[in-house]
């Protein structure tokens, strides 16, 4: 009976162990938890770990908000370089808890589109499928 117990209380203290390493993110590795499961998934990724763009390759995201000229001056250098053919169609922008963001609907060829979001320091992100309407 006490080895049963013995052995029942060293396989707890393991599975506490191993817990507490998956709760902080498998410490260590990339994200601002710590974790190599981080929000950021990687050096330069953005949400779910995708790559973010900022404009100019390697270069650090700068620290104030852009304004609506800025955010569809990025939108067009984007399309220019990953969506030829494609031009910004309509900028909306909408307030989140850390500034402005924008998103931007690209209308390519045959009636495709493409749509864009720019957090407020200028990084660009693709999202949804480009479809035709």
């Amino acid at each position: 009976m006490k080895r049963w117990v013995g052995g029942a209380i060293v396989g707890l203290f393991v599975l506490g162990a191993v817990g507490m390493v998956f709760a902080q993110g498998m410490g260590g590795g990339y994200g601002p938890r710590g974790g190599m499961m981080g929000w950021g998934g990687g050096p330069g990724g953005g949400p779910g770990g995708g790559p973010c763009w900022n404009g100019q390759a390697g270069a650090p995201v700068s620290a104030t908000a852009i304004d609506e000229a800025k955010a569809r001056t990025l939108a067009t250098e984007y399309a220019d370089k990953y969506l030829p053919g494609f031009q910004v169609e309509t900028l909306s922008k909408y307030d989140v808890p850390r500034g402005t963001m924008y998103q931007v609907e690209l209308k390519g060829p045959n009636g495709a589109r493409q749509f864009l979001r720019i957090n407020p320091w200028g990084n660009v992100r693709a999202f949804g499928p480009a479809r035709n309407s």
